[in-house]
């Protein structure tokens, strides 16, 4: 007579089991959900701004100063970063490595929020 192998599993471990096989099934349901995002109204705050631009700087340098490989931010017209910005968005910058994935995350308000912060022209409000 051939052995049962889950005559072996106690109830716990089955109860296990069953989340373990079952948590792609709930990440991806999660994933596919609609993204919300805190700050994707069009009215954001200059700490909404401050923040998007933090993840920014880890390739761009402070304040968008990068020196080397990667293209400064700082010093760009507010048009040419949010034309840019929505090329990487859309897919067709062809000179775009991860920029395409990262801006995807973003709604217009955040770009155009984006290229007003490295722009300079909220400092030149005395916002930043």
């Amino acid at each position: 007579m051939p052995r049962n192998p889950f005559r072996l599993l106690s109830p716990l471990r089955c109860a296990w089991l069953g989340l373990w096989l079952a948590s792609p099934l709930v990440a991806h349901a999660a994933s596919s959900a609609a993204p919300t995002s805190p700050t994707s109204s069009t009215s954001l705050t200059p700490q909404d701004v401050a923040l998007l631009a933090a993840s920014c700087v880890n390739c761009h340098g402070p304040q968008g100063q990068s020196r080397g490989g990667i293209p400064p931010l700082a010093g760009q017209t507010q048009a040419h970063l949010r034309q840019r910005m929505l090329d990487f968005r859309a897919g067709t910058a062809t000179d775009a490595t991860v920029m395409t994935r990262l801006m995807k995350g973003y709604d217009s308000a955040q770009i155009e929020a984006l290229a007003q912060w490295f722009s300079g022209a909220l400092a030149k409000g005395g916002q930043r």
